[in-house]
């Protein structure tokens, strides 16, 4: 939601083209992903994981509150220019812009793939992984933590400008933070493959089961949805469908 409103501010305000609007708040929102770990999040480091929710979640709400203090509450469109004709391929429409999406997605993913492949990627595996283990072996688990914050920064600017093209920029943006985490739990923290299966699973059943739901609710059942699933695998399977079930001797 942050780095849509940044777009937006920079093309809008300041007057720079979209396209170069958007890679400049990929790189701001970078710095400021990696700003809020070094002031906020660093000094919270190996204490209760409790403290650390909190935080996220009182820098959500902060961040909520001043986006709406400074831009209102009414929705802007991002304005891409992807047309909205029917788009046929064989006997099934797709949308123009959530095929974009679907690329740009495709794309951030490989980036990711390789990335982690890399020597850096490899030490935020490590981090992830163990970072007790991590710390004892060298790696700085305070700069790992912060590159991590700026790199989900960079798809946040990715989701937000995309899916503020589909239905606006606005703070229903940063409902876009269940999903991600639903699909994140379902698929298994520590699994990408997972993760890309979890997010076509909850599609189609968010999809179908509000096809369902909507004519008895009125409409507005995806997100009731989304959240029952979230709970459900808390609930059933914590460690999601292909994460690593770790047992310990109590």
């Amino acid at each position: 939601m942050v780095g849509a409103y940044v777009v937006l501010a920079l093309a809008r305000d300041i007057g720079l083209p979209l396209w170069v609007a958007i890679p400049v708040a990929a790189v701001a929102m970078f710095g400021f992903g990696m700003g809020i770990e070094r002031v906020a999040l660093r000094r919270l480091a190996g204490r209760p994981i409790v403290m650390i929710l909190m935080m996220t979640l009182g820098i959500d709400i902060f961040l909520r509150g001043t986006t709406l203090a400074i831009w209102g509450g009414t929705s802007r469109s991002v304005e891409l220019g992807v047309g909205y004709d029917p788009l046929f391929i064989g006997d099934v429409l797709i949308s123009r812009i959530h095929l974009v999406g679907a690329v740009v997605a495709l794309v951030l993913f490989v980036v990711f793939v390789l990335f982690f492949r890399s020597r850096q990627g490899i030490r935020l595996r490590a981090i992830a992984d163990d970072y007790m283990a991590s710390w004892s072996v060298g790696i700085s688990v305070e700069r790992g933590v912060g590159l991590s914050w700026g790199l989900a920064s960079i798809v946040a600017v990715a989701a937000g400008v995309i899916w503020g093209e589909v239905q606006g920029v606005d703070q229903s943006l940063s409902l876009l933070l269940l999903k991600g985490l639903t699909v994140a739990v379902l698929g298994g923290l520590d699994s990408i493959f997972g993760a890309v299966l979890a997010g076509i699973i909850l599609g189609i059943i968010e999809n179908v089961g509000s096809a369902y739901l909507d004519p008895f609710v009125g409409g507005g059942s995806r997100d009731l949805i989304v959240a029952a699933v979230l709970i459900l695998t808390v609930m059933l399977r914590p460690h999601g469908l292909f994460g690593r079930q770790d047992i310990e001797r109590v």
